[in-house]
């Protein structure tokens, strides 16, 4: 029998969060489920449409930064559980303004952290079966050469403003299982894709770009490589090692599926061909293909080797490339209402209407 517990999942509005949240209201419908998110530009509360508000759901609008806010809902709730999805992600915007990276990433996870140390030791709160889980990148690894793979045990090197935030709040989280004995565990994943992603991401930004006749922006020689992880298996791996997952151990999480970043540019102009037909110039959409200049500090090659999740866990993916991209390019052709709101701003008013500010 599982155990039921009060989970807090932040930044359950935003793409992946989205997904687990969806996972979790399926999968454990018994357990209480608080969804915080500070709804900034990435999350969008049409993510979860269908999931109401009850005794085993609950969203919360607040900053992970916010400690009073953090402390007052963890004297709220019992609170036995943390997955912590709420982060500044995208590298190009990390180049362009780091200091919110710094601010939600770093500053942000130890505000949780220290409400989770000061709930789980007080008197009645500590049953030994809490877990803080922090969901983390390939990318604080930085960068591979043509051979090899990141393992747990592969020494960090980010090269981003963005993956040095969440290479030193994995940091964070491991210094207070060795210091204080919080039960923590880290997860560090491959490029997810899948329906919910925002469409400044590569595989939405293709999609969305190829169906106006836009040009397709591919960086440097589009030679870069990725590991791409459907975000279904992200998220039935993120529950596997919440559940059985050692404290105090991190797991890579991999799809299996290296790809160079034009290879993906491609395919996906290809299934929009087969399922669209030509556009009407004739030209197939790999005709709108534009090289640009490419990102500063654009790591080469990211590769996870996730053997130890398999061996201990029993998780392995279960989506190959390209049925997961042929997936979630039929979820962005169903659900072009949705792109649409996000694309031009509009899914935000509803947050000003409900909850005031920007």
């Amino acid at each position: 029998m599982q155990k039921t517990r009060t989970v807090l999942v932040t930044g359950g509005c935003g793409f992946i969060g989205a997904n687990f949240v969806r996972l979790l209201r399926a999968k454990r419908p018994e357990w209480r489920l608080i969804n915080l998110d500070k709804l900034t530009y990435a999350g969008n509360l049409n993510n979860l449409t269908g999931i109401a508000e009850g005794p085993e759901y609950r969203f919360v609008r607040a900053d992970i930064g916010d400690a009073a806010a953090i402390e007052e809902l963890f004297a709220a709730e019992p609170i036995d559980t943390v997955v912590h999805f709420a982060a500044e992600s995208h590298v190009d915007r990390s180049i362009t303004g780091p200091a919110a990276f710094i601010a939600t990433n770093i500053n942000g996870t130890f505000t949780l952290l220290e409400a989770a140390r000061k709930s789980w030791s007080g008197a009645g709160r500590q049953d030994g079966d809490s877990r803080f889980l922090h969901i983390s990148t390939d990318e604080v690894y930085g960068s591979l050469g043509a051979e090899g793979y990141f393992r747990e045990t592969t020494a960090y090197d980010p090269r981003s403003p963005y993956s040095a935030s969440k290479a030193a709040s994995d940091h964070l989280v491991n210094a207070y299982f060795h210091t204080y004995g919080l039960p923590t565990l880290i997860t560090n994943c491959s490029n997810n894709y899948g329906p919910y992603q925002f469409p400044e991401k590569l595989i939405p930004l293709i999609i969305h770009n190829a169906l106006h006749g836009r040009s397709l922006p591919v960086y440097g020689d589009g030679r870069n490589i990725r590991d791409w992880l459907y975000v279904g298996d992200h998220c039935e791996a993120v529950l596997e090692v919440l559940e059985r997952g050692v404290p105090g151990r991190s797991y890579n999480i991999g799809g299996n599926n290296e790809k160079m970043n034009i290879e993906v540019v491609t395919l996906v102009c290809d299934i929009l061909d087969r399922r669209l037909g030509l556009p009407a110039t004739g030209m197939t959409r790999r005709s709108l293909i534009t090289f640009v200049k490419d990102r500063l500090g654009h790591d080469r090659r990211y590769a996870i080797d996730a053997t130890r999740i398999r061996e201990e866990l029993g998780w392995q993916p279960q989506v190959g490339f390209e049925q997961g991209i042929e997936m979630t390019v039929d979820w962005y052709l169903a659900n072009q209402e949705w792109v649409a709101a996000v694309v031009d701003g509009s899914y935000q008013e509803y947050y000003r209407t409900m909850y005031g500010g920007n």
